[in-house]
């Protein structure tokens, strides 16, 4: 296939936090490559998904939600996500069926109208099976008289309903030329990246609370083993004391049970056998260290103030 028959480009998925974006992200993929839970603020790095649909190579930015920022990881979070719309040749914008116009979607179209880029902006609709037909018009009629959306779309993307007439029309809009990544390539993050975020994603589903935002995981170590299986030894970094006793569970039993989850699923995104060794840390100030955001893949100097 020539060149000029090609055509790739940068999406980026920008709402709220929980709008659904990693969700939306892996379905169009078709495999998991940003975490998912039902926690929000869950995506901190700036994720690239890479679909391939016809002659066109889509590259998904799964930005961390929009949201207003308190803290320096927050705001670097925030920086993220608009970083990651700026430097996208379409912008989706993910909002709840069901919750509609919230103050969070308010304050977003007011800083797509203040930075008026080129970028054209489309609109997607998602979980429109928790609402009526009617309620669904309305809410479509009054987002598009608040910001001019180039195209709407109503979608599920939990259960793929629409996901599909979305990918085809972001498919056309791209602009022409050659493939940026390896056609078989679904993701730019590097694998150790991909594994620590696949072991905070379970630490995220068994523990409750602030703590899911209040630690990090990171991979310290892997090594490839001669019979073909991996070994991998990461790190999770707490704020408190009282919190590795926290992941750490009692006689060490809610660890085990992150490592194992998180080990399952390692070997079936890899395709073969993983040894997962797992270390509680404390580090007080994590937070405010320039090399933990780096590894997040953000900028610790967007925290700021």
């Amino acid at each position: 296939m020539s060149e000029a028959q090609t055509k790739a480009g940068f999406i980026a998925l920008i709402g709220e936090p929980n709008a659904g974006k990693s969700t939306l992200l892996n379905r169009m993929v078709g495999a998991k490559v940003s975490i998912v839970t039902h926690k929000v603020q869950t995506t901190r790095a700036r994720i690239r998904g890479v679909a391939m649909e016809g002659n066109s190579q889509l590259i998904f930015i799964d930005t961390p939600g929009l949201f207003k920022p308190r803290r320096r990881l927050d705001r670097a979070m925030v920086a993220a996500a608009w970083g990651g719309a700026a430097d996208a040749d379409i912008v989706v914008l993910l909002i709840e069926a069901h919750r509609g116009i919230t103050e969070g979607v308010c304050r977003i179209i007011e800083t797509l109208q203040e930075r008026e880029t080129n970028v054209p902006v489309a609109l997607a609709i998602n979980k429109i099976d928790k609402v009526k037909s009617e309620a669904l018009l309305a809410l479509t009629q009054d987002m598009n008289d608040a910001y001019p959306f180039v195209e709407t779309f109503m979608i599920s993307a939990e259960r793929g309903h629409g996901c599909d007439t979305l990918r085809a029309w972001l498919a056309e809009q791209l602009p022409e030329g050659p493939f940026l990544y390896p056609e078989d390539q679904i993701a730019d993050l590097p694998m150790r990246m991909i594994a620590a975020e696949m072991t905070r994603e379970k630490l995220t589903l068994r523990l409750h609370q602030e703590l899911p935002y209040e630690l990090t995981v990171e991979t310290e170590g892997w090594e490839e083993r001669k019979d073909g299986s991996a070994r991998i030894d990461q790190i999770i970094y707490v704020a408190r004391d009282g919190h590795k006793g926290i992941v750490l569970g009692k006689g060490g039993e809610t660890v085990k049970a992150v490592s194992k989850a998180a080990r399952l699923e390692l070997e079936d995104f890899l395709g073969r056998r993983v040894h997962l060794f797992l270390q509680v840390k404390v580090r007080p100030n994590w937070l405010e260290e320039a090399a933990r955001y780096s590894e997040m893949g953000l900028d610790f100097k967007d925290g700021n103030a």
